[in-house]
């Protein structure tokens, strides 16, 4: 059965975890999110300080428990996690110990206690996994630089001659690093042992209790039975698991059922600069981020752009698409927008109502700026007087509805108008379908709904009710929307 084919009437079970779709994220980098005080000793920032490259908030995983109340309060089901495993930066995605979570941030007990917490509130729990390459802390590459040609792991990594020069910048390195970082090794993953290792990592942590795996750089294991073995193995502990990778571009070749589940939708999130933002696009910081430069959009061109990204892969990988509007690796979209909260709202509004797991970057939900890493990685303020409150009332409103109303989260996506400023799409599902209308305009719109059923909706925005004929037309305000689902 080709999981890619185009026929999916038949369908009856899915090809990917069906929890997913029903799914909001909340994406954790553990440094900035949440100090408990329990690790102590530490030579650390002060919470809140200019972020960066090389030094610590002391940010934990106790820290996060004791916040998990606001992260059930948006809505959300479900944690992906920056890494979490023991290194020598900030960011942990040097791994020096793939079994060991880092002592700073609270070690395994930590992560034991957190994941039994978010469990029982029904939040599932995903974990980064950084198997492309480790650091230069390793104990296997560690070997390596003390025995040199000797080494019992010689055959780990990539050497191209002797000797290796870690941290001298003036020589070659001598050995392949991620896009010549020499703080960062690649694995030799052709190698049998190095294999096995990281695959009895992948299972390792699925027994322990985790929910699945965000993949970094996956792509530069260019070794698709590497994948597949990875998949088996995951899927064998836990069927449910979700496996995501993190593909900027075409992923077809790692979505045909074999190997991920899905991927991080940057196709997602280009578009939605490019259309909710077009007045205010940050250029220059845009193009010193992740994203790279966003040319603006009309909402004819977002929703035939938005079409597409439907439409790419099988409906159920759709589904499980993790749909972001920015990440730990993107200048925050607040921020890419010039500042313009109203253009991130309504980013938020098509972000909670089109199809595919929303994933939310912490802090986003409160108004937290942010410019190209490492600025997009502050430390989130816990001073509830420096919160944006109404982009976090409506982010629980948006969350609760999906969690709700079937057709945010199973219907399907048709755009029903698109025009100018204005984009009206329907999620069309057998318990009633969702009209949502958008106006980027800076003035009150009447945009035209179609395909509608005669009768009562609720407006989630504004609790309003209103009565919708085959041709009324929609008064949307400026820079506002509409989400319209049947009155239950």
């Amino acid at each position: 059965m080709n999981p890619l084919r185009t026929d999916h009437s038949h369908d009856t079970h899915p090809i990917t975890p069906d929890w997913v779709a029903d799914a909001v994220f909340y994406q954790i980098f553990p440094d900035r999110f949440a100090r408990s005080g329990r690790v102590t000793g530490l030579n650390l920032q002060p919470w809140g300080d200019t972020p960066h490259f090389h030094k610590y908030m002391g940010g934990d995983l106790w820290g996060v428990i004791e916040r998990l109340d606001h992260i059930q309060s948006l809505g959300v089901n479900a944690i992906y996690f920056c890494p979490v495993f023991q290194s020598a930066s900030n960011h942990r995605y040097h791994t020096h110990d793939y079994y060991q979570v880092d002592p700073m941030l609270g070690g395994n007990e930590a992560l034991r206690a957190l994941i039994d917490e978010a469990h029982a509130r029904g939040i599932r729990v995903v974990l980064d996994g950084v198997f492309n390459h480790s650091s230069r802390g390793f104990f296997q590459f560690n070997d390596l630089l003390e025995q040199g040609e000797a080494s019992a792991y010689r055959d780990w990594f990539h050497v191209d001659g002797w000797p290796l020069q870690p941290y001298d910048d003036t020589s070659p390195a001598n050995y392949a690093a991620w896009w010549g970082n020499r703080a960062l090794p690649k694995f030799n993953t052709a190698n049998p042992a190095v294999r096995d290792f990281l695959w009895d990592v992948a299972e390792y942590w699925m027994r322990f209790g985790i929910d699945g795996w965000r993949l970094d750089v996956p792509n530069e294991i260019d070794d698709d039975s590497f994948w597949q073995e990875f998949r088996r193995r995951v899927k064998a502990v836990n069927p449910e698991a979700y496996i995501v990778g993190e593909i900027w571009g075409d992923a077809h070749r790692w979505l045909q059922g074999d190997q991920f589940d899905a991927v991080m939708n940057y196709h997602f999130t280009r578009p939605c600069l490019a259309f909710f933002g077009a007045r205010t696009l940050d250029h220059p910081m845009n193009e010193r981020s992740g994203t790279g430069r966003v040319d603006p959009m009309t909402a004819e061109a977002f929703a035939a752009r938005m079409t597409d990204v439907k439409n790419m892969y099988h409906p159920d990988i759709v589904r499980a698409q993790l749909n972001l509007l920015d990440s730990h690796d993107t200048a925050r979209f607040l921020t890419a927008v010039g500042g313009d909260a109203t253009a991130y709202r309504l980013a938020t509004v098509f972000q909670m109502t089109y199809v595919g797991a929303p994933c939310i970057y912490y802090g986003d939900e409160i108004g937290l700026p942010g410019g190209p890493d490492p600025d997009c990685r502050r430390a989130f303020p816990w001073d509830e007087q420096e919160w944006d409150a109404d982009t976090l009332a409506l982010t629980r409103t948006l969350i609760a509805a999906r969690r709700t109303v079937p057709a945010l989260t199973r219907g399907t996506f048709e755009v029903t108008h698109a025009q100018g400023e204005g984009v009206v799409f329907m999620r069309r599902h057998d318990a009633g379908n969702a009209h949502i209308a958008l106006n980027a305009a800076q003035h009150e719109a009447h945009l035209p709904v179609t395909g509608v059923t005669p009768g009562q909706y609720r407006d989630v925005l504004t609790g309003r009710t209103l009565t919708l004929t085959t041709d009324t037309p929609l008064s949307v305000p400026a820079r506002g929307a509409l989400v319209l689902v049947p009155l239950a």
